[in-house]
């Protein structure tokens, strides 16, 4: 499994919409939180190693109702208390 990070600006009024459809109907999503900046929200996914990250953004996030753009982060590592 690898884990991406995907940044949500919403069209106005339509952020927490969004985040619900994310955990209600994305079976992918592990959580999502909602943040202040340029975007409006920020949700973690963890894929299978052969999916195809574009083609899931494109496909799966992108078309949500709500959604005015998308920014995508490809994590590593991750570091943590042993």
């Amino acid at each position: 499994m690898k884990p991406i990070f995907v940044q949500f600006k919403c069209r106005p009024g339509q952020a927490y919409k969004v985040a619900d459809t994310l955990v209600e109907t994305v079976e992918e999503i592990s959580e999502v939180y909602s943040t202040s900046g340029h975007y409006d929200l920020i949700a973690k996914f963890y894929l299978d190693d052969d999916k195809d990250i574009g083609r899931f953004v494109t496909e799966s996030l992108q078309p949500l109702d709500g959604v005015a753009d998308t920014f995508t982060l490809v994590a590593f590592k991750a570091f943590g208390r042993a």
